[in-house]
Formats: C-alpha cells, sequence, structure tokens
C-alpha cells in the first residue's frame, strides 16, 4: 500500500474518504471535515494544521487517518496542558504534537479508517505506523488518538500506546414507546422533578420546531449562530466555529445537521444544534436570548430524547461534562484515547500518572452511577 500526507481533505476523492468513514458518524464525513477548512475554523492561525495520512492499492484508498499538527490543546476535551507544564518545566518542547480526532468534537468514532474487505488489523497497524513516521518527520513530540472506539484502542494497545479513560454521560434508548413511558422507568421523585421542568417551559408559553440542514434558511441560520455566538463570548472568548461553516454544512451535510428551535411571541428565543444518524444523536452546542426557568434542559436534552424515541435512535450524547444531565436519564460512560509519547522517560511519568488517573476515573464512574433516576429494575 502506497503511504500519502496531504496537506488538506481537498486533496482526497470525497467519494473514497467516505467509503472509509462509513454512515455511522457525519463529523467524519469528507463534507464536515472539508467545512471546516473552507470556512477558517482549521488552519495554522488556529492550531489546527491539517495532515490527513492514505493508504492507497490498485482499487483505491485502502485506510486512512484524519490527523492534525497542533500547536496547542484547544478544543480537543481530552486534557493535556499539564504535560506541556512538565516538558516546559524541563526545557523541552511538547509542541508541535499530532492529533487524530475530529476538531472540536467530542465524539467517539473511528479514527483508523479502513476500506471493507481488508484485514481490518492490517491496515490500522499499517496506519498508526504511519502516524509514528509523520510525528518524527514533523518534529512532534507525541501522537494523540482522541475518541476511540473499542477497535481503534485494541490497535493503539498493540502497538504499546498508553491508554487514557475519562468519562461522558450518554442516554440509551430502551425501547420506549413515547416520553411518558420512557418518564415510567423513573422515580416518582425524579418523575415529578423532570415532569414540572417541561411544565413551565410549557406554562412560559414556549413550543418547538424542529428544522434540518436545508431547511435552515439564511436568516433563520443567522438566528441560531447568533445563539450559539453569544454564549461563547459569555464565557469570553469566540466561538471556535464559524458561521460561514454552519452554512456550508446546511448545505453539504443537509439532514445530518437538526436544530430544535424555541419559539416564543412569535419569535426564536432558544436552540440547539444537533448531529444525528441512523444510530446516535449528538448534541453540540446551545444558546439563548434571554433567561427562561429550565429552558436549557428542555431544549439540549428533554427535545433530544423525544426525538431519539421518535425516531428508534438508539443513543444520545450531549457533549463533555455535566452530572445534571444523571438527574435527567444520562448514565456515565467511560470514552478513551490513546497516546503515543516518544520521549521515553516522559512516557514512563505519564504513564504512572494515567494509572491513578484511571482509579480516579473507574471511582467516579461508579459513584455517580448510583445517582440515575432510574427505578432498580429499570438500571
Amino acid at each position: 500500500m502506497k503511504l500519502a500526507v496531504h496537506s488538506s481533505i481537498d486533496q482526497i476523492d470525497p467519494g473514497q474518504w467516505n467509503a472509509l468513514a462509513g454512515p455511522a458518524q457525519p463529523f467524519l464525513r469528507h463534507e464536515f471535515l472539508a467545512a471546516l477548512e473552507h470556512s477558517g475554523c482549521l488552519g495554522a492561525g488556529g492550531g489546527w494544521l491539517p495532515c490527513p495520512i492514505t493508504l492507497s492499492d490498485a482499487d483505491g484508498l485502502a485506510g486512512a487517518v484524519a490527523a492534525f499538527v497542533r500547536d496547542n490543546s484547544f478544543g480537543e476535551f481530552v486534557f493535556d496542558f499539564t504535560w506541556a507544564e512538565a516538558y516546559a518545566r524541563y526545557g523541552r518542547a511538547y509542541y508541535p504534537k499530532l492529533t487524530v480526532a475530529v476538531p472540536f468534537t467530542p465524539a467517539t468514532g473511528p479514527r483508523l479508517l479502513v476500506r471493507a474487505g481488508l484485514a481490518p488489523e492490517v491496515v490500522r497497524a499499517r496506519l498508526i505506523e504511519a502516524l509514528g513516521e509523520v510525528a518524527q518527520a514533523r518534529g512532534c513530540s507525541s501522537v494523540h488518538a482522541l475518541f476511540l472506539t473499542e477497535a481503534d484502542r485494541a490497535a493503539c494497545a498493540e502497538a504499546g500506546w498508553l491508554l487514557r479513560r475519562d468519562c461522558q454521560f450518554h442516554w440509551t434508548n430502551r425501547g420506549y414507546g413515547d416520553f411518558e413511558a420512557y418518564l415510567a422507568t423513573f422515580t416518582a421523585e425524579k418523575r415529578k422533578k423532570a415532569r414540572r421542568e417541561r411544565r413551565r417551559v410549557e406554562e412560559a408559553g414556549i413550543h418547538f420546531l424542529t428544522r434540518f440542514g436545508n431547511e435552515l434558511e439564511p436568516a433563520l441560520l443567522e438566528t441560531v449562530y447568533g445563539f450559539h455566538r453569544e454564549t461563547f463570548l459569555r464565557h469570553g472568548h469566540e466561538p471556535y466555529l464559524t458561521r460561514a461553516f454552519f452554512a456550508e454544512i446546511a448545505r453539504t451535510l443537509g439532514d445530518a445537521l437538526m436544530v430544535k428551535i424555541a419559539v416564543h411571541g412569535g419569535r426564536a428565543v432558544a436552540a440547539a444544534v444537533f448531529f444525528w444518524s441512523a444510530e446516535t444523536l449528538w448534541g453540540r452546542y446551545w444558546g439563548a436570548s434571554g433567561e427562561y426557568h429550565s429552558l436549557h434542559f428542555e431544549t439540549c436534552y428533554h427535545q433530544g430524547i423525544e426525538f431519539c424515541i421518535e425516531r428508534g435512535i438508539g443513543r444520545f450524547e450531549p457533549g463533555t461534562q455535566g452530572e445534571h444531565k444523571v438527574s435527567r436519564g444520562f448514565e456515565p460512560r467511560l470514552t478513551w484515547s490513546a497516546h503515543q509519547i516518544r520521549d521515553e522517560a516522559f512516557r514512563t511519568a505519564i504513564g504512572e500518572y494515567l494509572e491513578r488517573e484511571a482509579d480516579w476515573v473507574d471511582e467516579y464512574v461508579g459513584e455517580v452511577g448510583t445517582h440515575v433516576p432510574y427505578r432498580k429494575a429499570n438500571a
């Protein structure tokens, strides 16, 4: 197989890339990654320099990795800032590093892409080897593969990479007929609280519209993006994603982009941005024009759960962090990353740290899992 290192996703045939990525996750599609580049979300200025790697044979693309050369760690959601500080204390450079991920997207999915019909273990092993070669050639201290599937995690472990675990909160569809059937699995106290949250939004006179990418006309898209941007500005910085990015994916991804819009008095007052496939709903961004009691929970969580129940979607991943999700039916789930640290001394120190961290994460997952709202027979 022929190895190639590219400087843009546009240098790779979209049809062949998407055949490798598969239909399960829109974030890996050529259209999503291309929109990040075209809209200025990626590039040297933002610290995400595209470096996609491909393997080809006589039949076209055999394997691929969406990789990026990084000079910071923002937008990864797997936090290694203390590792960079440790390097600096010893006069070493942690950056640049090589990251395998979907930028700004903490969603588990395949990272080592393999064409159907090939021996996946062989192709994954060659891609991992290629990542090490590229990292060395680019002067990178390390390689980091984020939010890994079980198959990719096993391949990285086989290659001797360090594994790291973290926790997110996911919702599982257990075949509920409707939202009330779902609430029937809660304890009485938690069920009462959820109904009260929903009732407060309804009594405020707020109703919801569902709009998919190809239904987002420019004025509505401007409103939704304005909510999104204002949320970031309240936390002191511009959003990672630009309006041009959302305009492009609304056109190129179509129905895979979905927005829930809260309407009050005939005007939009809040919105939550989702992506979805037949298997999973991902909650990504939220914003509102004012304070409305329980509106965040309704827009971001209850509306998403209803969408999953209506369409038979099995899993809802609402993003990172947020223990408040637990009382609304989201359960702790481990997420995984893998790390190749080239310096042996730092590799040993980081490995010891990850062992201690793993014990804490496992303890945390077990403790949080005792607070889910379900009756014991349904947990």
